[in-house]
């Protein structure tokens, strides 16, 4: 049973205060209405819609590929155990640059809130411990919400933070639904961020 008092809403100014200083993958639903709305849909983030399952994959691959840039993953319990094995290759690689969060409200919200594995007794945390990564976290309360930021900056990565929340709405927020446009901002966002940068 979820016994979190956290309002995932009001979750992302705290552990990103400074959002602009990372590249920014959420995953489906919940998590990219919640970082589209805190960003305004900046164009250092990528949204995913319709790749369930890929949110890790595709910022573990940003982070092998920009070792400068600090990379970090928003996503849900569900979208995550859809791929979970990503975990592992992430541990295999241990890129230094990357940070996961799991916002697990133990919900399938996308299909109209079926528990899901984590309203029993799965784990994320452990099985994130158990695939290898140096750093893990798990709170459910506000009162640990400054811990986690600074577990997020100081902690060996790559780093994994599961934010257990109270099964509620996520952000009043409409997306833009244009993938293909968000892709290209974010590629050019990305070239000028790195504009006059020497190649190694």
């Amino acid at each position: 049973m979820n016994e979190a008092t956290l309002d995932r809403r009001e979750v992302l100014a705290s552990l990103f205060p400074n959002p602009d200083r990372y590249l920014l993958v959420a995953g489906l639903a919940g998590a990219a209405r919640d970082v589209a709305a805190y960003t305004f849909e900046a164009d250092n983030l990528i949204t995913l819609g319709g790749a369930m399952g890929g949110a890790v994959s595709l910022g573990l691959g940003m982070a092998l590929s920009t070792p400068d840039d600090q990379v970090a993953v928003i996503t849900g319990d569900a979208e995550l155990l859809m791929n979970i094995g990503a975990l592992a290759t992430v541990a295999s690689v241990m890129p230094g640059n990357f940070s996961i969060v799991c916002i697990d409200n133990e919900r399938h919200m996308e299909t109209g809130g079926q528990p899901s594995h984590t309203s029993r007794d799965t784990n994320l945390a452990v099985m994130a411990e158990g695939a290898g990564l140096p750093s893990t976290l798990t709170i459910d309360r506000s009162a640990e919400l400054a811990d986690a930021a600074t577990f997020l900056v100081e902690s060996a990565a790559p780093r994994f933070l599961c934010v257990r929340v109270v099964p509620g709405p996520p952000a009043d927020y409409k997306r833009d639904w244009d993938l293909a446009a968000g892709r290209l901002r974010f590629r050019n966002a990305f070239i000028g961020r790195h504009a006059g940068k020497s190649n190694p």
